[in-house]
């Protein structure tokens, strides 16, 4: 089961090879939208799309990988998959620098493109869930960001109140309404999220 606000954008200049794709990729249980090339998925992109694209490398216009380029100089991250019948090894080397997931050559094994696609899921399911947590911690007080970093320390109510001088009742208080803010049940959550944010590496 393939998450719904997940989508596998595919962009060929072939229509067979946009329509059997579609098919294939229905049939598995994943959501696609068609595009000739790249000028017509430029024209109607959205920065909160979230999924995949699975690109043609020779496309009218723009190729695959200027597609990718442009996305990415627009603030994009949507993971790349470049697909070809002129694969050659500089082309994919600069397809793999500008961080696609896979590059693989036609005619493809569709279990070849289903496990590129769970993994560009993967990469996009991973960065929702920073961006909903950053959406959250934007959520919080200067304070209450200061009792979660202390609590992500390890450190007790009366700890964080002589570090931040005020009351351990104070700290409770914002704790409290940290939990609430953070969508988190007690206070071994609370420090988990904090050490998540904290530790995960930008991708």
């Amino acid at each position: 089961m393939h998450a719904e606000r997940l989508t596998v954008y595919i962009v060929d200049d072939d229509a067979s090879v946009r329509d059997s794709l579609a098919l294939m990729l229905g049939l598995s249980g994943y959501r696609t939208a068609l595009y000739a090339d790249a000028e017509a998925f430029l024209a109607v992109w959205q920065q909160e799309w979230s999924g995949c694209v699975v690109a043609d490398l020779r496309l009218p216009g723009r190729s695959g990988v200027e597609l990718q380029d442009e996305l990415r100089r627009r603030g994009s991250r949507l993971p790349f998959i470049i697909i070809t019948a002129h694969g050659d090894v500089p082309t994919a080397r600069a397809a793999f620098q500008a961080a696609a997931v896979d590059f693989l050559e036609k005619p493809f094994d569709h279990a070849q493109l289903r496990a590129a696609i769970e993994s560009a899921f993967s990469m996009e399911g991973r960065r929702l869930q920073r961006a909903a947590e950053a959406q959250k911690l934007s959520g919080l007080t200067p304070r209450e960001r200061e009792v979660l970093e202390h609590a992500a320390q390890g450190l007790h109510a009366k700890e964080i109140a002589l570090r931040l001088d005020i009351s351990p009742r104070t700290v409770e208080v914002h704790k409290t309404r940290i939990m609430e803010k953070l969508g988190v049940r007690n206070l071994a959550e609370l420090v988990r999220f904090a050490l998540s944010v904290q530790n995960r590496p930008e991708r």
